[in-house]
């Protein structure tokens, strides 16, 4: 194929296989026949904990394996040796060859892209989402997938993740790219000519005249089959709108194997929860995070997002399953096992945003098969993954009611007794700035133009009157919390490490202009808040990372990630410590240390001021800092100053005795890229 260079051929089981002979032999001949036991427990340890976090040095998964836990016990890199780290190779968002193929190809700054390792081959999907397979080693070009039409076939956006699968000699890269859904073979980049329509199953399974199927996650490989989800505007026109329902297929073939409806159809749980049959025309839902499963029970965990409309339900009364729930299916038929809905009729784009992780705990004694779902309202809901039933007591708690005709709020939320929240929770008084007297008044007096409340205060309708009130002030804010960026837990000591953020946004509605929509309210600005001479509003940190226990649901220790403004004049004579920045980094686990960037950067050359906001410090301004944590403490071990924010989640593999870590960056200023760390030879 044009633009192929030098191949490097992976590993085989096979020849894994003798490896481990080889050295078995070896072991024995120094030791002893009598220590042939614990030699063999040894050496195939890693394939009896491949359940918990990546295993055999490679990165099996988008999320280190399919329960999503961002770890690996890989421990070369240490505390003793993290500052010697260097960068060894960087690799280009979109190779060269496709840039030959279309010079003038445009392509997104953000690159949230990570890639799977998988004997001795990394795969990754591009800036335009084309699979391009590299040498881990130097990040050199092996094979890249081609585009269906050539140069016409080019554009496209990047998605999270591709998915590994084999079976023998045949192993394969399933990728989600625009409207369809690849087969590739994994060590060639062909397509599978039998899979789908040449290679390619279709996923417009929805009619044309609702919406174009779209999705930025990573395909779920469990069994044989392969599990999409789909992202849906949040713009909603009308009432009226297609399910986002969730669409599982042959890992061979590609034929569709089942469908889930994310909300209940005739005849179907759940429909008692939608008045008026609003089941039947409400739609929505999707599932635009991540899955995780586990294999061995043959579920999948599905954290399905909102209904239409995301912040006014009045025509969907009722607690609408199963939109912001945790659903687990059978994966291999699409049979609802159970669910957990942790916002009831929702109104604040609380959608769960990250894939459930996994995790395996001991409570009270009690040895338990558990998932936990983060949350933008800054809880961690624990589940006995087998059940749904809570592993530590849920209770529902009275909250404020919407006032807006037509609207008919829950009285009840979902409030986790633990862990406690992880983030600022509540647009209050007692959550405003005060770093001085001066900068809380003025503080006060931009939060007097808003609706405030505690947690699940309900979006208001924005006054035409300037001294009205002008939406609801909501915190968090709809990017969390925590959000897309996730979480890591390690499996070994029982603790969770999440990176979340402390950011507002403005909830406000408008009267639906009848000429444009049936809906009686529609959302209004949805922007965020700034605060007082350009500093946030609440206090900070507006990023940090917090650990918590997941055997007792204790925290263990919150830190700030990243300085923020504390260089701002109107607080730069304070000399404050590090105040956090919120730019939803995501997280790295290893047997030895917790690594954190501090997510994307400014959105403008010369600034960090994302989308040209008149506020110093928002949602997505992060930082070009990347980090290695002590994961008992919290302590900065080491950082490097990239030349851009972290964009994608960091992953970690060894390769040829060697551990590696790489990370995607990018802003406007700086073409998106992959940068792998090493330690120096």
């Amino acid at each position: 194929m044009a633009g192929q260079t030098t191949r490097i051929m992976p590993i085989t089981r096979i020849e894994k296989i003798e490896k481990q002979s080889r050295l078995i032999a070896v072991a024995i001949s120094l030791t002893g026949l009598r220590n042939i036991a614990a030699i063999c427990v040894t050496v195939f340890a890693a394939a009896v904990n491949a359940q918990q976090g990546a295993a055999d040095g490679d990165w099996q998964a988008y999320g280190a394996d399919t329960g999503s836990t961002k770890y690996t016990g890989l421990d070369q890199i240490d505390a003793s040796n993290v500052n010697q780290l260097e960068i060894v190779w960087r690799r280009p968002a979109l190779d060269q060859y496709f840039r030959d193929m279309n010079p003038n190809q445009r392509f997104a700054p953000g690159y949230s892209s990570a890639p799977v390792v998988k004997n001795g081959i990394a795969y990754i999907p591009n800036a335009v989402g084309l699979v391009e397979a590299f040498d881990p080693a130097s990040g050199e070009t092996l094979w890249m997938q081609e585009p269906v039409g050539g140069a016409e076939g080019l554009p496209g956006s990047a998605t999270r993740g591709v998915a590994y699968w084999s079976d023998g000699d045949d192993q394969r890269i399933l990728v989600q790219r625009g409207t369809y859904l690849y087969a590739l073979n994994a060590e060639t980049g062909a397509m599978y000519p039998d899979f789908g329509d040449n290679g390619r199953a279709d996923l417009q399974l929805m009619p044309a005249e609702f919406e174009r199927f779209r999705w930025g996650g990573v395909p779920m490989v469990v069994g044989d089959v392969v599990i999409i989800g789909q992202s849906m505007s949040d713009t909603f026109s009308n009432k009226e709108a297609f399910r986002g329902d969730v669409h599982a297929f042959d890992v061979r073939s590609g034929e569709l194997r089942w469908t889930y409806n994310t909300i209940p159809q005739q005849g179907q749980f759940g429909t008692a929860t939608w008045q008026d049959r609003s089941w039947s025309y409400t739609g929505h839902s999707p599932v635009w995070a991540l899955f995780s499963a586990d294999e061995e029970l043959g579920l999948v965990y599905m954290p399905i997002s909102s209904s239409t409309n995301d912040m006014y339900g009045g025509h969907r009364i009722g607690d609408n399953l199963f939109s912001q729930s945790v659903v687990a299916v059978n994966a291999d038929t699409g049979e609802r096992v159970w669910h957990f809905q942790t916002v009831h009729h929702g109104l604040w784009d609380y959608d769960p945003p990250a894939a459930p992780i996994l995790m395996d705990i001991t409570v009270d004694g009690r040895e338990i098969k558990a998932l936990t779902q983060i949350t933008k309202q800054a809880f961690a809901f624990v589940l006995d993954r087998e059940t749904g039933e809570p592993v530590w007591e849920i209770e529902e708690r009275a909250v404020p009611q919407s006032n807006v005709p037509g609207e008919v709020t829950s009285a009840t939320q979902p409030f986790p007794t633990k862990p406690a929240p992880f983030d600022r929770q509540g647009a209050t008084v007692d959550n405003l700035i005060d770093f001085t007297p001066e900068l809380r008044a003025e503080a006060e007096e931009i939060f007097s133009h808003y609706v405030s409340g505690p947690l699940f205060t309900p979006p208001s309708i924005r006054s035409d009157d300037p001294n009205g009130t002008q939406g609801t002030i909501q915190l968090p804010g709809s990017q969390g919390g925590a959000d897309v960026q996730g979480a890591a837990f390690d499996p070994e000591t029982g603790y969770l490490y999440i990176p979340s953020i402390t950011s507002p946004f403005v909830a406000d509605i408008l009267p639906g202009d009848p000429d444009v929509t049936n809906l009686t309210y529609t959302k209004g600005a949805r922007r965020w808040i700034a605060g007082p001479r350009g500093l946030p509003l609440f206090k900070p940190p507006y990023g940090r990372i917090t650990a918590i226990d997941m055997n007792t649901g204790e925290h263990v220790w919150m830190v700030p990630n990243g300085d923020g403004p504390r260089e701002n004049p109107a607080i730069a004579h304070l000399n404050l410590g590090k105040l956090g920045v919120p730019g939803r980094p995501s997280p790295l686990l290893t047997k030895t240390l917790l690594f954190v960037g501090e997510g994307l950067t400014g959105q403008r050359p010369g600034g960090r001021i994302p989308f040209d906001m008149p506020v110093a410090i928002a949602t997505n301004s992060g930082g070009p800092m990347f980090r290695a944590y002590d994961k008992g403490t919290g302590d900065i071990l080491w950082e490097f100053e990239l030349d851009a924010g972290t964009t994608g989640a960091p992953i970690s593999y060894m390769h040829e005795g060697q551990q590696y870590v790489v990370v995607a960056i990018g802003d406007r200023s700086h073409s998106p890229e992959l940068v792998a760390f090493r330690l120096p030879d």
